[in-house]
C-alpha cells in the first residue's frame, strides 16, 4: 500500500522537491503521467491528473522529528518558495500538500496528567513546534 498524490502537471517537480528534502529518498520510475518515488523508504505515487482536484487538509503527511534541527529543516524546506505556515505544526508546501511536522516527544509530554494543560496551551500558540518550549510548559 502507498498513497497516490494527484497533481496538476507537477508530479515530477514535486517528487524532485520532496526527494531533495528527505534523506534516503529517490525517484523510482517516471513517465509523463506518473512518477513513483520514496521518501525515507516510504513509497508514493505522483499522478499528473489535471486541475479537477485540489489538495486539502483532510489528508496530511506526518513527519516525526526527534530534534529541533529536524523540525527546523523540514519546516523551512517545505514552506520555502510559496509554502504556507499553519498552526500546531501544520503547513502546506508550494504544491498545496499538507504536512504535520511533529516532535516525537509531544506524545510523551501529553501523557503526564499534571502537564497536559500546560503543554496544550503552549502548542496551541505555536506554528512551528518548539521542543524546548514544550518541555518547559
Amino acid at each position: 500500500m502507498y498513497p497516490c498524490l494527484w497533481f496538476d502537471g507537477q508530479a515530477q517537480a514535486a517528487a524532485e522537491f520532496y526527494c531533495s528534502i528527505f534523506v534516503n529518498s529517490k525517484i523510482i520510475a517516471n513517465n509523463q503521467f506518473v512518477v513513483t518515488f520514496e521518501l525515507n523508504g516510504q513509497k508514493y505515487m505522483g499522478l499528473n491528473g489535471g486541475p479537477e482536484f485540489k489538495f486539502n487538509e483532510a489528508i496530511s503527511i506526518v513527519v516525526d522529528c526527534d530534534t529541533q534541527e529536524e523540525i527546523d529543516h523540514y519546516w523551512n524546506s517545505l514552506t520555502a518558495d510559496g509554502g504556507k505556515e499553519g498552526n500546531c505544526g501544520w503547513l502546506k508546501d508550494k504544491f498545496g500538500v499538507s504536512w504535520q511536522i511533529v516532535p516525537t516527544i509531544l506524545a510523551q509530554l501529553m501523557t503526564k496528567p499534571d502537564r497536559v494543560q500546560n503543554v496544550m496551551s503552549a502548542y496551541l500558540k505555536m506554528k512551528k513546534f518548539d521542543i524546548q518550549a514544550l518541555k518547559n510548559a
